[in-house]
């Protein structure tokens, strides 16, 4: 009788654990790559209304991995459309309108370049060089999670 109600308590915890974690994404905004700017100016690409509207704020994007820089790193990018060849050899004023950096707690396992993922995180913005790569970006998402 006792191992019944404590393997009950179990599947309630469960059920609640998977619901609110479905419920915490349905929170996030979906962000598109085309929603991202509102056009070009001569310091670089200039961010729409949208994108500085959800700046802090849970976002949902679907893209694919680029190729990591090293084997284990605690980042990525995710791009638009599948790349094979390194997408990183830019300065941030020639930052591609089409890759969002992601960072993730722990490091990341490459996935294969044409996968299609999902990644859900805090939107950070603005010019920043990651301090162990020298990697400079001006989109990223924060704390993400990749389905």
């Amino acid at each position: 009788m006792r191992l019944e109600k404590v393997f009950r308590r179990f599947l309630a915890s469960l059920f609640l654990s998977i619901t609110m974690s479905i419920a915490l994404e349905a929170n996030a905004a979906s962000l598109d790559f085309s929603d991202m700017y509102s056009g070009a100016s001569s310091e670089g690409l200039v961010f729409s209304d949208t994108l500085n509207s959800l700046n802090g704020s849970e976002v949902t994007m679907t893209g694919f991995m680029a190729p990591p820089l090293k084997p284990s790193i605690n980042f990525f990018v995710l791009t638009e459309t599948p790349m094979a060849v390194c997408p990183f050899c830019s300065t941030d004023a020639d930052w591609p309108y089409n890759m969002v950096v992601v960072y993730v707690n722990g490091s990341v396992d490459a996935l294969p370049y044409d996968q299609e993922v999902t990644v859900t995180g805090t939107l950070d913005l603005g010019s920043y060089m990651d301090g162990d790569t020298g990697f400079v970006s001006q989109v990223r998402l924060l704390e993400a999670t990749v389905e």
